[in-house]
């Protein structure tokens, strides 16, 4: 195989910066990690000036992006959403569908089938993500309450049979009331995440220890603390802090979360137990005049102002029009956390909770070599380069 090399790189691993680092890639893997080596004359090398390396980002919670969402269900629809994701630096990305009928969902889950039955150009879909239909009409936020159901064991065994690729499905946990659906899950080997639920503290920690270990957009569809009979009674906003075990995903876009609640996850969570992902729609990249959340067919109207979107009423945030480098963006601005954890939160902490960690979100000997130089200057983070597999991707623009 043909090695390719890139040097003169400050490369951001889990645990600190290597200084005038470099990687070697032997076909789509990474074959050595280096500092200071002199390359040999004549082989490929990418100089990277300097500049940052880091593992390629991994967000777990993608709808959309580029006027394109994977409930639209057509293979042209996932390439233009991979590709306009892989030019802000995401290298892997959970599908994730929405609350819809059956039929909807079907066809997304069998065009997800079909789609990777052969290479493609853009960052890896490592799985779809199944958002709903098991939520709590309490908090179903810019779910289609038409479509929500309870997790009935002949409705959910027979969704997920559908594909192996199905890795993670988000559901209300008081609502899965024999935990027959965290049964299931378990024997699957699926992520199961907390979401769009009224669930109290009490009930997410039976929850966790049925085996919900991660929490969907942390304070997004959830309850905190609230008053019944007088008597104060958490909720999973509390348990997501108390469970030191609990994982949570945030949507790091500096509209659903302010500087203040972004540092206080970070500081009582920390990074190995915080995932940063996008729960970008379709508008990201598009003028905002027609901008719907799930199918081009079947979405509901969303208003896209101030680099986030509202259902039309303003009542409620409906997803957002973030990508990967606005994400590490945000944390690197409104937190301490630095830029070690800032990027641990956007490779490692995902990959660890889908199990990919031996392949994915981490610059090591036999990983993939998906990899993102990166600036980070006056407050902005600009990718320069992005390589998925080996391949360095031909970047349309310099977003």
């Amino acid at each position: 195989m043909k090695e390719k090399y890139i040097v003169n790189a400050q490369i951001v691993t889990d645990s600190g910066v290597i200084h005038n680092g470099g990687v070697r890639i032997s076909g789509s893997k990474i074959d050595a990690v280096f500092q200071g080596l002199e390359i040999p004359k004549g082989v490929d090398a990418v100089d990277a000036g300097g500049s940052y390396l880091c593992p390629g980002f991994i967000d777990l919670h993608v709808h959309g992006g580029n006027g394109s969402d994977f409930m639209d269900a057509t293979e042209q629809d996932f390439e233009n959403i991979a590709l306009f994701h892989a030019e802000h630096g995401t290298t892997s990305m959970l599908a994730t569908t929405l609350t819809s009928s059956d039929e909807e969902l079907v066809e997304a889950i069998n065009c997800f089938n079909r789609y990777k039955s052969r290479p493609r150009e853009g960052a890896e879909l490592i799985g779809l993500h199944l958002e709903g239909p098991y939520f709590s009409k309490e908090q179903k936020g810019a779910q289609d309450e038409r479509f929500l159901k309870e997790p009935h064991p002949e409705h959910f065994q027979k969704i997920l049979s559908l594909s192996p690729y199905i890795k993670r499905i988000s559901a209300a946990p008081e609502l899965d009331r024999d935990w027959s659906l965290a049964e299931y899950c378990k024997q699957k080997n699926i992520v199961l995440s907390a979401a769009h639920t009224a669930c109290t503290t009490k009930q997410a920690q039976e929850a966790f220890e049925r085996g919900y270990r991660l929490i969907t957009h942390f304070y997004s569809g959830m309850n905190g603390v609230i008053r019944k009979n007088c008597y104060r009674v958490g909720g999973l906003v509390e348990a997501g802090y108390l469970i030191d075990g609990m994982k949570v995903e945030i949507i790091a876009d500096g509209c659903h979360l302010p500087p203040e609640l972004l540092q206080l996850i970070y500081k009582i969570k920390g990074a190995d137990n915080v995932a940063l992902v996008s729960d970008c729609i379709s508008a990201a990249g598009t003028p905002p005049e027609k901008a719907v959340i799930g199918s081009r067919k079947n979405g509901n109207p969303v208003v896209v102002k101030d680099g986030v979107a509202f259902l039309p009423d303003m009542t409620a945030f409906a997803g957002s029009v973030a990508t990967g480098d606005r994400l590490l963006q945000t944390m690197l601005n409104n937190t301490n956390a630095g830029l070690v954890d800032a990027v641990k939160m956007l490779t490692a902490t995902p990959a660890r909770i889908m199990g990919i960690e031996d392949r994915k979100g981490f610059i090591k000997e036999g990983a993939d070599a998906d990899l993102v130089i990166f600036d980070y200057k006056d407050k902005k983070v600009a990718i320069r380069e992005v390589f998925i597999g080996g391949r360095q991707l031909k970047r349309q623009s310099a977003m």
